[in-house]
Parts: structure tokens; C-alpha cells; sequence
């Protein structure tokens, strides 16, 4: 269990921290406080799943030694979450795109025979919901709008959408669980993935990808080029003033 928890607090953590880098930056004021907003809720699910696995672990190490204090091959995050949030296209469809993700994860693991799991999955999944309903209504935006917004996501989609079958990549142990039905199994709710994002790229009026290649090594510990300098920024605090509290 303590993989399965480390591969949902991990990818909420970055997807957070992606997210939090548009604070004061966004295209106005109203969606900077909502991006914001919402980088905060995943930060949140990051906390709890954490804390979880820090109960789990019982070996004296807290949340934050989870978070901040691992090396990089310890982190078991997708790779989607760590790519840079490029224009604001880009970041919407990687809301949009783990929103459907975690929509579709939380609605299966409320129903856990994890208990503890299945509650964290309940409270989580009250704020993903509108974490779609915002992303998708930014799709719909972006995609009818000007010439500018349709390449921007049209650029967004091509150089993304091949990392989002590694949302469901699998971890050490993943397959005991779900034996258990303590998970979902991941193939199947990547096959309900493509149906709600075919269905809605095509009420969007977009053209789904036609290319099914996708990239590999989510969750193995093998990372892309851009996470390094994610843990200079989210480790440096804890490494320069060790065992700092607030």
C-alpha cells in the first residue's frame, strides 16, 4: 500500500506545485485565485495521502520527509505532472487531462476496502469534480475562440497528450491490491479515460489524437529532464535549514 500511496500523494504534490507556479501570473485575476485554488486542493489530497502512508510506514518519518526529503528516484509521480506549465493552453489541458484521471480514480477508490483510503478518496473527489468542470470549460473556450487560442492547444495537445496514458502506469505492488479491491485496476479505467475524452473532444470540436503512441517509464523513478529543477525548488528549504518547522 505504501507505493499505491506514494504514486497518488506524488502526483498531486507536483501537479500542486505546477499549478501554484501561476500565482500572480495568471491571465486575470479571477483564474489566478481559481489556478491557485485549485493547487491548493491537490496540495491538500498530497497531504493526506502522505500522512497516510506516513501511519503505514511507522518508522519516525513525517509528511514533510516524504515530500520534501526524498532523492529522485524515490518519487513514483507521472510525468505529465512535472512538465512545465508552458502557456496557459498547456496547463489547462494538463488540468484537464488529470482531472479526468483523478475524477475517474477517486469515484472507483470511494468504494475501497480500504477504508482510511476510500474516505481521502470521498473528500478528494468533492473538489475534483470542479477541478474538471473548470478545465474542461477552458477546453471549450480555448478550442472555440480566436485562431491563437486553437493552435495554442492545438500546440498543447501535440506535445502533451502523450504523456497521459502514463497516469495509469502501475507500482511495485499495485497488482496485490487490486486482488484485494483495495485499487482499481488501471487498464480498465484507462479504457473509460478514452471514451470521456473522446466524447468530449468531440464536443469540444476537436480532433482527437490520432497517434497512439504514448511515453513510458511513469512511475518508475525515471524522470523527464524538467524534474530536477522542480526538487531544487520544492527541497531547498528543507535542505538548507534541516528539520525547520513553521
Amino acid at each position: 500500500m505504501k507505493n499505491y500511496l506514494l504514486k497518488l500523494a506524488d502526483d498531486s504534490f507536483f501537479m500542486g506545485h505546477r499549478l501554484s507556479e501561476w500565482c500572480g501570473k495568471g491571465p486575470y485575476l479571477e483564474e489566478d485565485i481559481a489556478t491557485v485554488n485549485i493547487a491548493l486542493d491537490q496540495l491538500g489530497q498530497a497531504n493526506n495521502f502522505y500522512n497516510y502512508a506516513v501511519k503505514l510506514l511507522d518508522n519516525g518519518k513525517s509528511a514533510d520527509d516524504l515530500a520534501f526529503l526524498r532523492y529522485e528516484h524515490e518519487y513514483v509521480n507521472a510525468h505529465l505532472v512535472e512538465l512545465p506549465n508552458e502557456d496557459y493552453a498547456h496547463t489547462i489541458l494538463k488540468m484537464y487531462a488529470f482531472s479526468v484521471y483523478q475524477k475517474l480514480l477517486y469515484t472507483a477508490l470511494s468504494n475501497s476496502a480500504d477504508e482510511e483510503l476510500a474516505v481521502i478518496a470521498q473528500k478528494s473527489l468533492k473538489e475534483v469534480r470542479y477541478h474538471n468542470i473548470h478545465a474542461s470549460s477552458w477546453m471549450r473556450i480555448f478550442a472555440g475562440g480566436t485562431e491563437e487560442s486553437k493552435s495554442r492547444l492545438a500546440a498543447a495537445i501535440e506535445n502533451y497528450w502523450e504523456y497521459t496514458k502514463g497516469l495509469f502506469a502501475k507500482v511495485e505492488g499495485e497488482e496485490d491490491l487490486i486482488a484485494v479491491d483495495a485499487v482499481p485496476n488501471p487498464d480498465e479505467l484507462y479504457e473509460e479515460f478514452i471514451k470521456i475524452t473522446e466524447k468530449d473532444f468531440q464536443d469540444f470540436g476537436l480532433i482527437y489524437p490520432k497517434d497512439q503512441w504514448m511515453q513510458k517509464n511513469s512511475r518508475t523513478g525515471y524522470h523527464t529532464e524538467y524534474f530536477g529543477y522542480i526538487l531544487c525548488e520544492t527541497q531547498y528549504l528543507q535542505r538548507a535549514y534541516p528539520g525547520c518547522t513553521w
